[in-house]
């Protein structure tokens, strides 16, 4: 069964998509949209009975550590390379305007 995606079928989808296609788009699209559908087509003629789904093609497990607590920096090594700051805080610059609400 062969369904080939015809011009007014594109023309329609561009125009629910809002978009302007030329007359060139026009058939390009037509024809590329209709070789992607006979390539499905033939995707659909294998059998995949005994194929178990999967989301990799590579075996994976997980590689996460286990989530242990430990010393982390203390502010004045964490702040030692900061270009400014404000007691115990980094000093950004304004990005947002102040309202005046």
């Amino acid at each position: 069964m062969s369904q080939n995606i015809n011009r007014q079928q594109v023309e329609k989808v561009a125009h629910l998509s809002r978009l302007d296609l030329t007359e060139q788009e026009l058939e390009l699209f037509s024809g590329q949209l209709s070789a992607i559908v006979e390539y499905i087509q033939k995707l659909n003629e294998l059998k995949t009975d005994d194929v178990e789904p999967l989301a990799h093609c590579l075996p994976i497990h997980n590689v996460f550590r286990q989530d242990t607590v430990r010393p982390s920096l203390n502010v004045e090594k964490a702040l030692e390379n900061a270009p400014d700051r404000v007691d115990d805080f980094f000093k950004v610059p304004q990005i947002l305007e102040e309202s005046g609400a």
